[in-house]
Formats: C-alpha cells, structure tokens, sequence
C-alpha cells in the first residue's frame, strides 16, 4: 500500500515538473557572462564585526532616521553576505521529496 501510495506521489510530482529542452546554440546565444564576484573572508570578517557593531550600539538616545539607516544598513549586509557567501537555497517541493524519500527509507 505504502509503495502505491508513494508511486503515484512521484508520478504526480514528476509528471507536473515542466522543463524545456534547449540546444547549444539557444544557451551560446542567449546566455548572459557569469562573473564572479566572491567576498573574500577578511571582507566577510569586516562585515560581521560591522553588524555586530551595529548589534551592541545604545539606540534608545537615536532618533527614528538614525535607527532606519542602521537597519537599512544591516539588511543591505546581509543581503551582500548571503548573494556573494556560501548560501544554499532548497524549494518548497524539493524539500518535501527528501523528506520523503529519508521517511520511506
């Protein structure tokens, strides 16, 4: 019953999955230049000891400006970090399959 149940799943799973076969010359031609742009780890290191800089300031005496620029300030930080860091990103679905296939082992 279990293996039934789990075969339609992956059936329904695999057949919604749209995907679009291209040849080389449509990648050659319309593929943009991937350039790399890494933090190297003393950058990283500046930018965490900023943080936690920003982290341990006394802001009850700031004003509400100077509070939006620290935040705003942090945000951008961290979005810097986590595009140009070791940063994994794992869908909804393609959670869900692991989680599946680990229960069904």
């Amino acid at each position: 019953m279990k293996k039934t149940i789990f075969a339609a799943i992956l059936m329904v799973f695999t057949l919604s999955a749209t995907t679009t076969f291209a040849s080389k010359s449509d990648l050659k031609s319309n593929a943009p230049v991937a350039t790399e742009n890494k933090l190297s780890a003393e950058e990283v290191s500046r930018l965490n000891s900023r943080v936690e800089e920003i982290r341990s300031m006394d802001k009850s005496e700031m004003s509400n400006s100077e509070k939006k620029e620290l935040r705003e300030e942090s945000r951008s930080i961290k979005k810097n970090v986590r595009k140009n860091g070791e940063y994994i990103y794992i869908g909804g679905t393609t959670l869900l399959i692991i989680i599946l296939v680990i229960i069904l082992i």
